[in-house]
Parts: C-alpha cells; sequence; structure tokens
C-alpha cells in the first residue's frame, strides 16, 4: 500500500538533517513540534465534547466505552482503559481496551493482526457488544483494517461510533458516527506516529474518560473522591481529598472514611451533609453520585 498520501508519513522539512544532530538538537526539534499538537486538538474540541456527551449517555444507560486500535494507538485505548478503575472506581468492564493481537500485543508485535476486518468484529463480540456501548475506533493513519472492521460491525448492531485518527478524510472516519481527525503534520522521525500523533490521541483520550466521569458524579469541585485506597500513597490521597472537601482534620478524616468503610465520596458527603452514614448513601443514590446535589437535597 502506498502511504505517501498520509500526513503522518511525510517527511519532516524541519529535521531532514536528524542523523546528524546532536541529543539537545533532537530534543530541541521534538519539542518545538510538540507544540502545535494541543493547537491541533483546539479545531476539533467541539467534536470531542459531542463524543463525551455521548459516552456519558452510555454510562447512565449502563452502557460501556470500548476503544479498539492497533500498535500504539491500541496500547494507549488499553492504557487510558486501565487506569479509570483507580481512579474514578469504576468497573473494569465499564471502559475497555482492546488492541489487535490481543494482550501479547502490549509488548510484542502480532503478524497480520491489524490487517484483519474480521479479527476486529470479532474481537467485539467476544465483549458481548450491545447497542447502548460507544465505541471508539483509534488509528494514527486512519486506515488500520481491524478499526474499520470493527466500527462497522459496532455501526451494524447500533452502537454510537467514533473515530479518532492523525489525518484527514480518513477511511476509520467515512465509517464512523463521529470523525474526530487531528492533524499533527509530519513527524521528527518519519512515519513514527507515537510520537506527535500518540501524544495526540493520549490527549484526547484523557478528555474523553476524565470528563465523562466528572459528568456522571465521579468527582467532587475538582476532587477525585471516588478513588480506591489500593496503597499507602492513595490512603493519604483519600484523607487530603476529604480534608480539602470539607475542612477537617486529617484524624477526624481518616475516622470518617473508616465510618464509610473506605469510600471516599461517602465521607465526604456525611461531613457536607451533617450526615450518618445511612442518610448519606441514600443521598447519593437519590442523586445518582453526585456529592454537590446529595448534599444541597438532603
Amino acid at each position: 500500500m502506498d502511504l505517501t498520501g498520509f500526513t503522518t508519513e511525510r517527511r519532516n522539512p524541519e529535521t531532514m538533517d536528524l542523523d546528524q544532530m546532536t541529543s539537545l538538537e533532537i530534543a530541541t526539534a521534538m519539542n518545538r513540534g510538540d507544540r502545535s499538537v494541543p493547537d491541533a486538538i483546539e479545531k476539533e474540541l467541539p467534536k470531542i465534547a459531542t463524543l463525551i456527551d455521548d459516552i456519558v449517555a452510555a454510562f447512565e444507560a449502563g452502557g460501556r466505552l470500548i476503544y479498539m486500535g492497533a500498535g500504539t494507538s491500541g496500547r494507549l485505548g488499553v492504557l487510558d482503559a486501565s487506569e479509570c478503575p483507580p481512579t474514578f472506581g469504576v468497573s473494569p468492564k465499564q471502559v475497555v481496551g482492546l488492541i489487535a493481537g490481543g494482550d501479547t500485543a502490549l509488548r510484542n508485535p502480532v503478524e497480520g493482526a491489524e490487517d484483519s476486518r474480521e479479527l476486529g468484529a470479532a474481537d467485539l463480540r467476544s465483549q458481548n457488544l450491545r447497542p447502548l456501548d460507544v465505541v471508539v475506533g483509534l488509528a494514527a493513519s486512519g486506515r488500520t483494517p481491524y478499526v474499520v472492521g470493527g466500527l462497522q460491525y459496532a455501526h451494524s448492531i447500533g452502537c454510537k461510533t467514533a473515530s479518532i485518527s492523525c489525518n484527514r478524510d480518513s477511511e476509520i472516519g467515512k465509517v464512523a458516527d463521529l470523525a474526530i481527525e487531528v492533524e499533527v503534520g509530519p513527524e521528527v522521525l518519519t512515519g513514527s506516529t507515537r510520537l506527535k500523533a500518540g501524544t495526540a490521541q493520549k490527549l484526547i483520550l484523557n478528555m474523553l474518560t476524565t470528563a465523562a466521569m466528572v459528568r456522571t458524579g465521579k468527582a467532587y469541585q475538582n476532587l477525585m473522591v471516588n478513588v480506591v485506597q489500593s496503597n499507602e500513597k492513595l490512603c493519604t490521597r483519600a484523607e487530603n481529598i476529604v480534608m480539602d472537601a470539607t475542612g477537617i482534620d486529617r484524624e477526624s478524616a481518616r475516622a470518617r472514611i473508616d465510618e464509610a468503610n473506605g469510600d471516599v465520596k461517602l465521607a465526604v458527603t456525611m461531613v457536607l451533609g451533617n450526615m450518618n452514614r445511612e442518610a448519606a448513601e441514600q443521598a447519593l443514590l437519590k442523586a445518582k453520585g453526585h456529592v454537590r446535589e446529595a448534599v444541597e437535597r438532603k
């Protein structure tokens, strides 16, 4: 296949002498190029916001967010999905990352996996895909067959679909309901889309899950009140969150967290609403998990 038409495969005129540059010159060239990524994403913010709204609607209806991609794009999707449970206290099944070739492909290339449309559809079938779910296809080139096949299957059963690529008029964009296409330009190292293209995708995925989780009650103010206390650092962070949200001291914060059986959001609600555990649980249930609404409605 001829890839020369893809922006992500073009040569960067500013780095034609890359192999003769010093370490500082290479780092400087990369840093200069990376500065253009947020500006390129800014043009697509309205579409990103639309996708966030679709994800929120899916979560509220009991659906999931499913990423699928190959290579760097697939790894980024798996990374974002894997960080949601500890950060937001959600089930690992709520945000799913699929990579062509399966878990083996996270560390080692799996020959030919990304070239199969059928494999993309099969991986979604294995997840028992439902119309309530949102499927987001990731491909810097915008042409990965694995992603195309997955999006086509998702669309066929009535899922909301979106694509994230770094080339205009992408193939995955043509089969998705919503096409987010961020042209970051040629890479410092020609065709190495783990660089600017990978950075662009990572920034967008950060926006999708963070905003969707905040919109569905996983934050109070700008505090991640659904954090899971899985290590010493996170236990301290939980205490800090309760202290910041309510103004009480550390000893009192730990006592309330323990009273709430480790549920930071519940502890915050108990303190702010001056409620016992049972009343706070009911208030949060009625407010669909939103602390601010739970306290105001008490």
